[in-house]
Parts: structure tokens; sequence; C-alpha cells
């Protein structure tokens, strides 16, 4: 695959970036092709994470429709319930960043569990795969970059440090929740209070009646 011409590499990486993504298991596989394709090939940097990108968007989608035709009883079958219950709740809390911080993160993040519970609970399909090929594109191009300077340890380094990536990124993602919760509730306020002061009841006393003089 690092020599191949780029005719056959590109659609071979395709290729198994979708199985990887779908029906099978292929761990760092598609890291270990990106990183040797641009250490062996620095210009690759600008084109061939683009191949891997669009591989596990394929394959995420497969498994997507599989888990999303199938629903919850393929779902219970193929994974632990305690782990599926985390993984709803990290979409009920924190949406599209359910999807997105694990596709962007390196084993021994899991992923799949993620794409497949998106599917049963019928995530939006179109944000679903936006985030999904932006999250791996991003991955991807930045380990391609990686490798042109430092080579092949950036895999290694990835693989011992994947606890201390996903703290980081956790942290942040944390961060920038509760930056958006502290700006949308300050944003609400004002209009919630012109609101309240245009659908004040009326309460001005009825005018008396005029008596009728005998």
């Amino acid at each position: 695959m690092i020599a191949l011409p780029i005719y056959y590499a590109a659609p071979a990486m395709i290729l198994i970036g979708a199985l990887d993504s779908s029906l099978l298991s292929l761990p760092e596989i598609n890291d270990y092709l990106v990183v040797g394709r641009c250490f062996k090939e620095p210009s690759a940097a600008f084109y061939f994470p683009l191949f891997a990108a669009i591989g596990s968007v394929i394959g995420c989608l497969v498994l997507y429709t599989i888990m999303r035709r199938g629903g919850q009883a393929l779902l219970r079958r193929r994974f632990k319930r305690e782990n599926i219950e985390r993984v709803e709740r990290a979409y009920a809390r924190y949406g599209f960043l359910a999807i997105a911080i694990p596709a962007l993160l390196p084993p021994p993040m899991p992923f799949k569990i993620f794409v497949a519970t998106a599917g049963t609970l019928e995530y939006p399909r179109w944000k679903f795969l936006v985030t999904v090929m932006i999250a791996r594109s991003f991955r991807y191009y930045v380990e391609g970059i990686l490798a042109v300077f430092y080579g092949r340890r950036v895999l290694t380094f990835l693989k011992d440090n994947g606890l201390v990536i996903i703290s980081i990124v956790a942290a942040a993602a944390v961060l920038i929740l509760l930056v958006y919760a502290i700006v949308t509730r300050r944003s609400s306020r004002p209009i919630a209070a012109s609101t309240s002061k245009s659908v004040e009841p009326n309460q001005s006393p009825e005018a008396p009646s005029p008596e009728i003089s005998e």
C-alpha cells in the first residue's frame, strides 16, 4: 500500500477504511498506512489522508444503516448493556461531540459502539456523516503532517499516550460545553425578560357603569 502507485493506493485505502469502520476490525491499520505513505512520500500528506477519511465515512455509514434497521435488539447482541447505556447518556448530554471525539481520537478509544448507537437512536444521517468526515479528516491529516516531520514515531506516541490524549480532549470538550451553556443562558435572559413584560395581563379595573337616576 505504501509503495503502490496512487491510482491503486487511493481506492485500496478507501476500501480498507470502509471495511475497518464497518464489518471488520483492523486496529490502527488506517493510521499506519497514512503515516507510512506520508513518511515515504511527503507530498502525499496533501491528499492521502482524505482517502482514509472517505473510506472511514463509507464504513461508518454501512454500520449506521445496519444498526438503524436492526434496532436495539441487534445493538444489544453486539455490545454490553452497560456500555450501550453509557454511550446513550453521552449522546443525550453532549450531542454531536459524542461521535466527534471518538472519531477524532486514536485507539484505545472505542468507536464502533458510538456509530452503532447513533444508528439505533436514529441520529440525523447528514449530521452524523459530516461530523465523522470532519473528525476523521482532521485526525488523518494531523498524523500525515506529523509523519513528514517525525516519521513513524508519531504512531508510537499516539499508542503510548492514548489515554493522555483522551483526557486532554475530554477536558477541552467539557470546557467548551460549559462556555456554551453560560453564553446561551446569558443570551436567553434578555429575551425571557422582554417576553414577560410584553405578556403582562391587563390589570386595570373595569370602569364603573354610570348610575341611572330616576
